[in-house]
C-alpha cells in the first residue's frame, strides 16, 4: 500500500510538471505573439533573447509559417543580404545540409530545403530560449485591453486559458488580431490618387493576389499516378509547360519544358516544391474577411486545384513517378498545413511605405530610409493569373524597383497602443506588398517586432515612444542590415559605420533594378566629392557645403569640415587626427592626410568623430530633432 501511494505521488508530480504550461488558468507574460509563422517565430526568439518573458501561440504543431507549414521552401531574394534572423536561419540550413552548395538544388533560388527540415531548425532554435514558451495546437479566441494590459483568451489542447501581457504582436497570416483590436486596414489595391504611385490603378478595388496550396513531391521511382480527380479540368493546366495540348499560350515566354518546370523548385533529397504560377496551382479566392469555417470550405477548391495539377503532371507531362511526399506533412492528404497567402490585411500604420519610397527614397518628404529596420532586394512580384479579368489590373509581374530598407513605422498601427503588427499585414501599399511579402523580409520584420516589443517592456515605454535608433542599434549588434549595400557586407570591418552613416543620409547609396536581384551600392571605393556631403546640412545646417562643387576631396579637407562642426557645436576637444589614425589602423585602413579620401573612409571618419547616427534622434517619419 505504501508503494502504491508512493507511485501515485510520483505520477501526480510528473503529470503536474509535464502539463504545468497549461495548469494555471491565468498567466502573465511581457510579450504575447499570436502566430508561429516566419515573423512570429523570429519575433519570439528575438524578444526572449533580449531578456523578456515571451509566449508564442501557434495553431499547428509546426513553426515557420510560409517557409514550412505552407511549403514555400525556396527562398526568394536576399541571398547576398543575410540580415539578422534570416542570416541565422540560412546558416542553420547550411549546417543542416552540410554546405551552402547543397541548398542550390533548383534554378529559382540559391536556398532550397525540405519544409520539415525548416520546421526542425525553427523548433530547435526556439527550444533553447529560456524566456520563451510556445503553445502549439492553440488559437486566439478573443482579446481585449484594460489598464494598458492585453487580456487574451486562448484555446489550448488542455482547455481555455487567459494570458495577460504588456505587448501584443499580430503575426497571423491574414492580420486577424489587428482586426480584433480595431485597427484600421486596407484590403486590395489602393487608387494611385491615394498613394501617388505611378503603377497603381486609378480606382481602388478589393482584388488580392492568388494564393497557392503548395505540393511537395517525391520521386518514388515507380508509377504512383493518382486516380483521376472527380472535378479534374485539364484546360486549367494546359500551358503550365510545353506539351502537345499547349498550342496557343497566353504568355509564350513563360512556357518552359516539363523538366525545366519541375526542377524550378527542386529540393534536397529527391523532392520537388510545386508552387507554379503559370497555369499551375495558383488559385484566386479572397478569404480574408471570412469566418474560420467559411475559410476552410473556400480553401477546398484551392486544394483540388493542386491535386488536379499533380494529376496533370503525372498523366499529361509523363512524370508518373512523382507523388506527394509521404515524409513531409503528417496530414491525411499529405498537403501543407496552410496555403501560401501572398496578401492579407494591411494596417494603417504610423507611416505607409509606397512605391515612391522604393524608387526615390531620398527625394520624398518623409525620409523613411533613416528609420529602416529590414532590407529586401526582390522585385515587386504580384500573382494574378487565376483572377478572372486580370487584364484590367496593373501588370506587376517582376515590376522593377531598387533594393530598399523597410521603415519601422510600418509595424506600428495608428490609434491602438501596445500592439505591433508583423508578417504581411504591415503598413505598406498593395504594390509594395509584392516585395515585402518575401520570406527573408518577413523574418527580418519579426526580428524588428521582437526587438521593439522587448525594448518597450524593458524601458517601460509606449511602443511608439521607443527610440528608432535604439531599435536599429540592437538590430545592428545582432548582424542586421538597415540599408542593402552590396559592396560592404556585414563581415566587412566598416559595415557598422556605413550602415549608420547611410541611415543619416549624409552619404547616400545608389539603387537600381537588376532583374531578379535588385541592387543598392554605397560606392564605397569611389573618391569622395564635395557635393557627396550635401546631406551634412540636414544635421548641421551651418556647415559650408557647396552643392554644385564636384571636386575630389583629400583627407585633410574632410578633417577641416569635421573640426568646424565640432567647434561650432561646442563638442569636447578631441585630437581628431590622432583618433582617426588609430581608428583606421584598427579597421585595417591606411591614414594619410594628403591623399584623396574614398567614400568608405569618409564614412569611417564621420561615424567615429561626429557619431551623427546617435547624436540626433530621428522620429518615425525620418525627421531629426535634438536629443533631450
Amino acid at each position: 500500500m505504501k508503494k502504491f501511494f508512493k507511485n501515485i505521488y510520483w505520477f501526480t508530480f510528473l503529470f503536474i510538471s509535464c502539463t504545468g504550461i497549461y495548469a494555471a488558468k491565468s498567466t502573465y507574460t511581457d510579450v504575447l505573439i499570436i502566430g508561429g509563422g516566419a515573423s512570429g517565430t523570429s519575433a519570439a526568439v528575438k524578444s526572449s533573447r533580449l531578456g523578456v518573458k515571451t509566449i508564442l501561440i501557434e495553431e499547428s504543431s509546426w513553426l515557420g509559417g510560409m517557409l514550412t507549414s505552407a511549403g514555400v521552401s525556396a527562398i526568394d531574394g536576399n541571398n547576398k543580404l543575410p540580415s539578422g534572423f534570416w542570416g541565422e536561419f540560412k546558416d542553420s540550413l547550411i549546417n543542416y545540409y552540410g554546405g551552402e552548395s547543397k541548398l542550390a538544388t533548383g534554378w529559382v533560388s540559391n536556398v532550397q530545403f525540405e519544409p520539415s527540415a525548416g520546421n526542425r531548425i525553427f523548433q530547435n532554435i526556439a527550444r533553447k530560449e529560456k524566456n520563451l514558451s510556445v503553445y502549439f495546437n492553440s488559437s486566439l479566441l478573443n482579446v481585449s485591453q484594460k489598464n494598458n494590459q492585453w487580456i487574451a483568451r486562448i484555446k489550448t489542447p488542455n482547455g481555455e486559458k487567459t494570458i495577460k501581457s504588456k505587448v501584443l504582436i499580430d503575426a497571423t497570416e491574414l492580420g486577424d488580431v489587428a482586426k480584433m483590436t480595431g485597427v484600421k486596414y486596407d484590403i486590395g489595391m489602393e487608387s494611385r490618387f491615394v498613394t501617388g504611385e505611378p503603377a497603381a490603378p486609378e480606382k481602388a478595388n478589393d482584388i488580392i493576389q492568388d494564393l497557392t496550396y503548395v505540393a511537395i513531391l517525391k520521386d518514388y521511382h515507380k508509377d504512383v499516378t493518382i486516380p483521376r480527380p472527380k472535378d479534374y479540368d485539364s484546360t486549367l493546366y494546359i500551358c503550365s509547360a510545353k506539351n502537345p495540348l499547349c498550342t496557343n499560350p497566353e504568355y509564350p515566354q513563360y512556357v518552359w519544358t516539363p523538366d525545366k518546370m519541375i526542377t524550378y523548385g527542386r529540393l534536397p533529397n529527391n523532392k520537388y516544391m510545386i508552387n507554379w504560377p503559370a497555369e499551375g496551382n495558383d488559385y484566386y479566392v479572397n478569404i480574408i474577411e471570412m469566418t474560420p469555417a467559411q475559410r476552410t470550405e473556400a480553401l477546398k477548391k484551392a486544394k483540388s486545384i493542386t491535386t488536379g495539377f499533380l494529376y496533370f503532371i503525372q498523366k499529361e507531362l509523363g512524370m508518373n513517378t512523382l507523388g506527394m511526399a509521404d515524409d513531409e506533412y503528417p496530414t491525411d492528404d499529405k498537403m501543407p498545413y496552410i496555403p501560401y497567402h501572398r496578401e492579407s490585411r494591411r494596417i494603417h500604420g504610423l507611416v505607409r511605405f509606397t512605391e515612391n519610397h522604393l524608387l526615390n527614397p531620398y527625394d520624398q518628404s518623409e525620409k523613411l530610409y533613416r528609420t529602416a529596420i529590414a532590407v529586401g532586394d526582390y522585385p515587386v512580384d504580384h500573382h494574378h493569373r487565376r483572377y478572372t479579368g486580370n487584364e484590367n489590373i496593373p501588370q506587376l509581374y517582376f515590376h522593377p524597383v531598387p533594393s530598399y530598407g523597410l521603415p519601422l513605422g510600418t509595424l506600428i498601427p495608428q490609434n491602438v497602443e501596445g500592439l505591433i503588427v508583423a508578417e504581411k499585414s504591415i503598413s505598406v501599399s498593395n504594390i509594395v506588398n509584392g516585395t515585402t511579402r518575401l520570406q527573408p523580409v518577413i523574418l527580418q520584420i519579426g526580428d524588428a517586432a521582437g526587438t521593439l516589443a522587448a525594448l518597450a517592456v524593458k524601458q517601460n515605454k509606449r511602443i511608439q515612444d521607443v527610440s528608432v535608433r535604439d531599435v536599429q542599434n540592437s538590430l545592428l549588434e545582432k548582424g542586421g542590415y538597415l540599408l542593402p549595400y552590396l559592396d560592404v557586407p556585414k563581415s566587412h570591418p566598416a559595415f557598422l559605420s556605413l550602415q549608420r552613416v547611410g541611415s543619416t543620409g549624409i552619404l547616400k547609396g545608389v539603387g537600381k533594378n537588376a532583374g531578379w536581384s535588385n541592387e543598392t551600392w554605397f560606392r564605397a571605393d569611389d573618391i569622395l566629392r564635395m557635393n557627396d556631403l550635401e546631406g551634412l546640412k540636414d544635421l548641421y545646417p551651418d556647415v559650408n557645403i557647396i552643392r554644385n562643387d564636384s571636386s575630389e576631396m583629400y583627407m585633410k579637407d574632410l578633417l577641416v569640415i569635421v573640426n568646424k562642426i565640432m567647434h561650432k557645436r561646442k563638442s569636447a576637444k578631441v585630437e581628431i587626427e590622432s583618433v582617426v589614425k588609430d581608428f583606421f589602423e584598427q579597421k585595417g585602413f591606411q591614414f594619410d592626410q594628403n591623399k584623396k579620401i574614398s567614400r568608405i573612409e569618409a564614412a569611417l571618419v564621420i561615424d567615429k568623430i561626429l557619431d551623427p547616427f546617435n547624436a540626433k534622434t530621428v522620429n518615425m517619419k525620418g525627421e531629426f530633432f535634438e536629443n533631450k
